[in-house]
């Protein structure tokens, strides 16, 4: 039945579609409904070519092929193609108007449409409020601005817009607003799979291990347990997921068809369009067919949605919801405009949700004037592939400015100026502090990270792990300047993992890597030391540094943290904060001025940009320092106001589109007018004096008190020497009865417990000391007296003795040595293994010294191995060769092959010299 002969160029071109989607395509003039399965029927009458698809032999869509558009009421799928353009409609959709689609669905997708005699849209206006019962936010395991963002999305998505945006500050929890908003979309609207899109493998591993922890609050169930998810590594398509995430890299090159390896998954947007600039568009995949997903979350939309990757999401016939903390005027332009919710950085410091920043400038001359190389001087050149390096001599002088710095010309003087005096200042920047706080230095290549990390090793005085290079390339290692590997290579996800977790390293430089997206939430110092042209680029990068920690989690990397995190620092050498002026500035913009003098300038009706900022500034830094009891003074003297909400009055008064609303009500302007300078002068000072009546002299002084006590002074000035260092007499004598009550507990046991009996009264017969006995002493000692733990009387002895021995972590372990000291066995306190160990070699040597025969290499091991028995188990019994380590190694009968008839007596030997 089949005729593809003679058909017009766009005739073809849509019979492959259709058979590249599943039909069956056929030429015929008899009844649809002789036709079981599911067919492309292609009419070819002159009037009105076109197609009728028929699923299980059953009409129920159309395709209509002539240039006026023509759309069937009586079946419900129809579509239009115009040159090479497709328009769907679906009766079941609540919107009329036709869409456009890159190819047409399978057959399976209208059938699962026909079944349910509904679809997406329809669900989506189904979809049962967030939060009806109005409760906190906080009992639905969510921030405020976090339920505000999700309410925004399901309304425009209850409308069936198609686009929508989201713009929320980086750090207020972008990824998890949106795990939760799948999980109500798979549970509420039935959606059947969402796509989390990111531009790097990293952040796709990061969304991935927060969606693996999330669970829902009205489920007892992980997420992945009620709803599968997969992060795609390879072009492989699973269908039995309903949650995917992958780059945006990797989704194009399934679609290509190009492969593409785990290093180009890796890269960010603007290194993987040079990898794949050269494929081909993409075309369509059966595996992965425009109606996959049903939604598709695009991480970080900024950057992902443009040029290259633009086809993607032209591809796939999806909802797509875009996530940024830095859109554009291109961002709004490709989501319509649609920008359903904005929380700004000043707004998320302000909520207590992000900390502020300060910024420290480092200016050098090179860096701000460039340099000279001089005629017939030599030059050292060094190759960018190998960092091998050679001598040559400088045909001419040559001039270069700060823009060829660590591009065309390294000047190692102008990296290390930088990082001594970043080293010099940090008691400015940090005081009271003495760790190094957790710093990330932005570099221009990788060549330049490694010479950072090498002046930073050298100037800091500290290891390799002190300061550590976290870029794509890390895993290549570190090579010198003879191109020689120093350092080997590490995967870059390891040292990104200690860097965030661990004490150490210190210190990471980075190029692009976690320039953007990456959490690093203990980090406190973001140093420049690369300029950006891009505003939001730098955004994004300042992002790094705006996690809240608490003080617990922070001295788990920061051991001498003092307080939850307050605030970080950007330390720019570059000039970056001053060439670019960003959306979101420092809240703190006059840190010298007191915080009581600000407070009482805003009381008293100043209403400057500056003044009002700063003090909204001091005031969030300070909410993250309060206790309990100071929340509560605070709200005794503001009549009941938090310090969040008096730090969110004074941002909002300051908001310039809340002024701008104001500025027209008072000129009596309809929107969109300019109301002038003189009216949005009056709109802020109105704005900001109702936002300060809050204040009086008493919350003042209650501030500035509570302030005064989270601050140390810090006097750099009196000079002073030792004049002493030891412990207390009062310790000492402590030290002393701790002993001596130790020692009559044991005397006042000696007839009830056995171990003691055999210490005390017959001591020859202590290789007789078994582990149980040991153990049975440890329990009655325990509850008896559970004050004398062994640990404390170990520390008491080793003070009275003046013993620097190691003090052994197993209790039985200490409860030996300490018997063995107060009978009066040993004469000074020490660890039994060592006890047991000097035996052992002095019992060796014996051994050896004569002429008799000596221990074989293998019996030498085995002898060992029952040495280091009684060393954690006291005694050593024929029954333990049947049990690890030694059934491993032939058990009882190896050792009766190794030492024959003397086996018994050797035993015996063993627990009465290494006991001794």
């Amino acid at each position: 039945m089949n005729n593809k002969n003679n058909r017009q160029p766009h005739i073809a071109h849509i019979d492959n579609q259709l058979e590249a989607a599943g039909w069956q395509l056929v030429l015929s003039t008899e009844d649809a409904h002789l036709y079981e399965g599911d067919f492309a029927i292609r009419k070819d009458s002159l009037k009105s070519p076109g197609y009728i698809l028929l699923v299980n032999g059953e009409a129920v869509g159309a395709i209509n092929t002539v240039e006026q558009p023509c759309f069937s009421d009586d079946l419900p799928f129809n579509y239009v193609v115009i040159s090479e353009k497709i328009l769907f409609t679906n009766k079941y959709d609540p919107r009329t108007e036709p869409r456009e689609v890159f190819h047409f669905h399978q057959p399976e997708t209208l059938k699962a449409f026909l079944k349910s005699k509904s679809s997406l849209l329809k669900k989506l206006q189904e979809l049962p409020g967030l939060n009806p019962d109005n409760l906190p936010p906080s009992e639905l395991g969510l921030r405020d601005c976090q339920e505000a963002a999700i309410r925004k999305l399901e309304s425009s998505l209850r409308q069936n817009q198609e686009r929508t945006l989201i713009q929320m500050a980086t750090g207020s929890g972008k990824t998890y607003t949106a795990i939760n908003s799948m999980y109500r979309l798979l549970k509420y609207a039935k959606a059947k799979r969402i796509l989390f899109i990111v531009d790097t493998k990293n952040l796709g591993e990061q969304a991935e291990q927060e969606m693996l922890n999330f669970k829902p609050v009205d489920s007892t169930k992980m997420l992945h347990r009620l709803h599968p998810i997969h992060r795609f590594k390879s072009s492989y398509v699973p269908t039995d997921a309903q949650i995917y995430i992958c780059t945006i890299q990797r989704l194009y090159s399934i679609l290509s068809g190009k492969a593409i390896n785990e290093e180009t998954d890796d890269y960010s947007d603007r290194e993987s369009i040079s990898a794949l600039i050269k494929s081909p568009t993409i075309a369509y995949n059966p595996s992965l067919p425009i109606e996959f997903f049903d939604l598709i979350f695009i991480d970080e939309c900024h950057r992902s949605i443009y040029n290259l990757w633009r086809q993607i999401f032209d591809y796939f016939d999806s909802m797509l919801i875009g996530l940024t903390a830095t859109p554009d005027n291109r961002t709004f332009g490709f989501f319509g405009r649609n920008l359903v919710f904005q929380y700004s950085h000043e707004e998320a410091v302000a909520d207590g949700v992000n900390v502020g920043y300060e910024v420290y400038l480092i200016e050098t001359e090179v860096t701000q004037q460039g340099g000279k190389l001089k005629a017939m001087e030599p030059v050292q050149y060094r190759e960018r592939l190998t960092n091998k390096t050679r001598w040559d001599q400088q045909d001419q002088d040559e001039i270069y400015s700060a823009k060829h710095l660590d591009d065309k010309i390294i000047n190692p003087s102008q990296i290390k100026t930088i990082i001594e005096t970043f080293k010099a200042s940090l008691p400015d920047i940090f005081p009271a502090r003495t760790c190094v706080p957790k710093t990330l230095i932005f570099a221009k290549s990788d060549s330049h990270a490694d010479d950072i990390v090498r002046i930073v090793r050298e100037t800091f005085n500290e290891d390799d792990n002190f300061c550590k290079k976290i870029t794509y390339k890390v895993q290549e290692g570190l090579r010198n300047k003879k191109g020689e590997l120093i350092e080997k290579g590490e995967q870059p996800g390891a040292v990104l993992s200690r860097f965030r977790n661990n004490h150490s390293p210190r210190i990471a430089v980075t190029v692009d890597m976690i320039a953007t997206g990456t959490d690093i939430k203990p980090l406190e110092c973001l140093l420049f030391m690369r300029d950006v042209k891009s505003r939001n680029y730098f955004e994004q990068m300042k992002g790094r540094g705006v996690r809240t920690l608490d003080k617990q989690r922070m001295q788990r990397v920061t051991d001498d943290a003092i307080s939850d995190k307050t605030h970080f620092v950007i330390v720019d050498a570059v000039g970056i904060t001053q060439s670019l002026a960003t959306p979101s500035q420092p809240l703190i913009s006059n840190p010298s001025v007191p915080l009581k003098k600000l407070a009482n300038a805003v009381m008293m009706g100043a209403y400057g940009l500056d003044t009002v900022k700063s003090l909204a500034g001091r005031l969030a830094r300070l909410d993250r320092q309060l206790e309990e009891q100071d929340k509560k003074r605070i709200e005794m003297d503001s009549g009941g106001i938090t310090l969040t909400q008096i730090v969110r009055g004074l941002i909002d008064a300051i908001n310039i589109d809340d002024i701008e609303i104001r500025a027209l009500q008072i000129a009596g302007l309809p929107q969109g007018d300019d109301p002038g300078e003189q009216y949005r002068k009056s709109a802020q000072q109105e704005l900001v004096s109702n936002a300060s009546k809050v204040f009086n002299e008493r919350l003042i002084k209650t501030i500035v008190n509570i302030r005064s006590d989270k601050d140390l002074k810090i006097d750099y000035y009196t000079s002073d020497k030792l004049t002493y260092a030891g412990w207390s007499e009062k310790h000492q004598l402590n030290a002393q009865t701790l002993r001596d009550e130790f020692s009559q507990y044991l005397k006042n046991n000696i007839d009830s417990i056995t171990a003691l009996e055999i210490y005390f009264k017959e001591p020859y017969r202590r290789r007789e000391v078994t582990f149980d006995m040991v153990s049975e002493l440890m329990d009655t000692l325990k509850a008896d007296r559970p004050q004398l733990a062994p640990v404390r009387i170990w520390d008491a002895y080793a003070e009275i003795d003046q013993n620097k021995s190691k003090r052994p972590e197993a209790e039985l372990q200490l409860i030996i040595a300490l018997i063995r000291r107060v009978s009066g066995v040993d004469n000074t306190l020490s660890p039994f293994v060592d006890t047991v160990r000097r035996n052992f070699q002095r019992w060796i040597l014996s051994h050896h010294s004569g002429s008799g025969e000596k221990f074989s290499k293998e019996q030498m091991g085995w002898l060992r191995m029952i040495r280091d028995h009684i060393a954690s188990s006291f005694h050593f019994e024929l029954d333990d060769l049947e049990k690890a380590p030694f059934d491993a190694q032939g058990s009882t009968g190896k050792m009766h092959q190794l030492f024959d008839e003397e086996m018994h007596g050797l035993i015996e030997t063993l627990n009465k010299e290494l006991a001794a």
